[in-house]
């Protein structure tokens, strides 16, 4: 009984390994490579070779059978890359499939891109595409990796994650730029020395205006450095105030700016520069001489009135030149110093102002509405205001132009 049983096992392991299903043969074509150091077609097509053998999947031809098949055409081993070639090559092997690709050593990765063919339907079975980090050395894993991909078999995370290509943020100075520049208006309020200068009368080198000024300029900008959430740029804007009150403030200003993520966001900082009239001067904050407090006397004032009211006194001479109000005792005190005050009387001076700004841009399809509060430092004063400008956004550039 024991016998038989023994039989009866051997039979039908027997049986089984019948009717096991005979692996479908597959030929490996020499692939095209390019750029990739210290491999040829030969040595990858031997990588790819015994990737597929390790696979188990196939029954795989080696060079050896390859070279007795097609002994007669040495053009069909060595150039053969499209789908009829490749076809007819596994005719002549008389293999169900037809492995091919290309490996192409580009700057900072390896492209490489396997293809099998079915031989007997003449058609594309299976494709795949991968991009590699540039790591020569790491070939073989790398098709490893195709081949496991290419058959749905599970890949080792931590291989295929060194070996991956990271397609860092990029920092070109043309990425996806869009061009802002364009018209700006807005208004700002006048603060400290600049409010005291717009309330000055006439009479006393004032504007004698509200403290408050239109804007109305010209924006135009440059990136210089970009990528996917970040740009950096330089800004020029070109702005006239005042016109509403009948004044003519002209500024210009240099701006670095940094916009963040497709939401808009910028902040920006740099100098400005204007050219306004000045004078050296006082103010009598005491009204010590009756013109009522915080009379501004510029030095021709202080000739004029000093000439008026204290006549010859030789008190108020220095070598026959009246002196400023800090040699004057005045109750005792020498507590005037002259300085240098914004004068419309003036002589034209350049005056320089530290601004920043804070900002989003908004999008209306092609059309871009920034919108910026800011404030321009200038001593003891400045501006603070908003300005609002548009843009159509015609076109992008691309990162990289040939020709």
């Amino acid at each position: 009984m024991k016998k038989i049983m023994v039989l009866l096992s051997l039979f039908t392991a027997f049986s089984l390994a019948a009717q096991k299903t005979p692996k479908m043969s597959i030929a490996v074509s020499k692939p095209f490579v390019k750029n990739l150091s210290n491999y040829d077609d030969v040595t990858v097509a031997k990588l790819i070779q015994l990737e597929l053998i390790k696979l188990d999947l196939y029954s795989v031809y080696d060079e050896f059978d390859m070279a007795e098949a097609l002994h007669v055409d040495g053009k069909i081993i060595t150039d053969c890359y499209g789908i009829n070639c490749l076809t007819e090559m596994g005719r002549k092997l008389n293999a169900d499939y037809i492995i091919s690709g290309r490996f192409d050593g580009l700057n900072g990765k390896i492209a490489i891109s396997l293809k099998v063919i079915d031989v007997k339907t003449a058609k594309l079975h299976r494709s795949i595409v991968r991009e590699f980090d540039n790591q020569s050395a790491e070939v073989q894993r790398m098709i490893e990796i195709l081949l496991k991909d290419l058959h749905e078999i599970p890949v080792d995370k931590v291989l295929a994650d060194r070996l991956k290509f990271n397609n860092e943020m990029i920092t070109s100075n043309n990425l996806g730029k869009i061009n802002n520049s364009g018209p700006r208006v807005g208004y700002a309020y006048l603060t400290g020395s600049m409010n005291e200068f717009a309330l000055r009368p006439q009479s006393q080198g004032g504007l004698d205006i509200f403290p408050g000024v239109s804007m109305i300029g010209y924006q135009m900008e440059k990136q210089y450095v970009g990528t996917e959430n970040f740009s950096a740029l330089v800004e020029g804007i070109v702005n006239i105030s005042g016109l509403e009150q009948g004044v003519f403030i002209p500024t210009f200003t240099l701006l670095n700016g940094f916009r963040f993520g497709k939401s808009g966001w910028e902040i920006a900082f740099g100098p400005g520069f204007g050219i306004r009239k000045t004078s050296n001067g006082f103010f009598d904050s005491k009204d010590y001489f009756g013109e009522g407090a915080n009379t501004y006397f510029s030095e021709s004032d202080w000739e004029t009135y000093a000439t008026n009211n204290f006549g010859g006194d030789s008190s108020y001479y220095n070598n026959g030149a009246f002196e400023a109000p800090t040699a004057i005792e005045i109750s005792g005190d020498r507590n005037y110093s002259n300085s240098t005050h914004f004068d419309a009387r003036g002589k034209y001076q350049l005056t320089t102002s530290w601004v920043v700004g804070l900002g989003r841009t908004f999008r209306a399809g092609s059309l871009n509405i920034p919108v910026n509060l800011f404030y321009s430092s200038t001593r003891n004063g400045g501006l603070a205001g908003v300005s609002v400008g548009f843009n159509v956004q015609k076109q992008k550039e691309n990162i990289h132009h040939y020709n």
